[in-house]
């Protein structure tokens, strides 16, 4: 077998790095993370420093997150030689909000700083992330828990760009570049993410295929993280590892 890939988990819109540690099905596989950019409000920049962050291997998987998704989404439609395999979760191709009212109200909120960023806006952004399921998983997860990973990573000013950088995005138009296996994993209880950003990812790239994890919400990787990396594992063993065997054979 040629050198097996580097997994490499894009963050997502709280910024920090993944806890890799809570994924035990993927321990076996070279994993790498890393943290966000502060205050960028351009998805292509996000995607631009994802390419630093895996310029080095010539090997590996992209695996973004919510936001995450379409930065690897962002890097993975300039078609980078090294690409093996890309899976999404959560994820959209152009911004989900369909709501005049919710586009505006996070206009709005991303604007807010000290006080009401903590008290307001993380507030009501933690309950839009929640889900009825996120009790239930092997990680037990509340909205006091999501509110406090952003007060732990995510500054104001960087929640703001984060929510013009998603606004903004569109690669709707760009989804036929993916010239990778994709995997695209959606919870079945998402209030934050329409139901047809995946079916638009899934009807737009090629060699696409899409699971829906069920009893899930989308804080699914923090609350199902071994249902999560279970489905990762399932899907690298019969697309990317597979085809390395095969061409170890040739």
């Amino acid at each position: 077998m040629t050198n097996e890939p580097t997994l490499v988990f894009i963050p997502c819109f709280s910024g920090a790095p993944w806890d890799l540690e809570q994924f035990p099905p993927l321990a076996h596989r070279p994993r790498r993370t890393f943290r966000l950019l502060e205050g960028v409000a351009d998805m292509e920049v996000y995607a631009d420093a994802a390419a630093t962050h895996v310029a080095d291997l010539d090997n590996y998987v992209l695996v973004g997150d919510s936001f995450g998704a379409n930065i690897a989404l962002a890097l993975a439609v300039r078609q980078p030689a090294g690409l093996r395999a890309l899976v999404m979760s959560g994820g959209f191709a152009a911004n989900p909000v369909s709501s005049p009212v919710w586009k505006s109200a996070m206009r709005i909120m991303g604007k807010l700083r000290g006080g009401p960023y903590r008290q307001l806006v993380l507030r009501a952004h933690a309950h839009r992330l929640a889900s009825p399921h996120d009790r239930e998983g092997q990680m037990p997860w509340s909205e006091a828990d999501s509110r406090r990973l952003f007060l732990d990573n995510t500054p104001a000013t960087s929640f703001g760009a984060r929510v013009t950088a998603a606004l903004a995005a569109d690669y709707t138009d760009r989804l036929d570049k993916v010239r990778v296996p994709t995997l695209i994993i959606t919870p079945s209880h998402d209030e934050l993410i329409g139901e047809q950003a995946a079916e638009i990812m899934r009807a737009g790239i090629p060699d696409s295929r899409e699971i829906v994890l069920d009893r899930t919400g989308h804080m699914f990787r923090f609350t199902h993280p071994e249902t999560y990396a279970r489905a990762v594992e399932a899907f690298l063993a019969e697309t990317v590892d597979d085809r390395e065997v095969a061409g170890a054979a040739r």
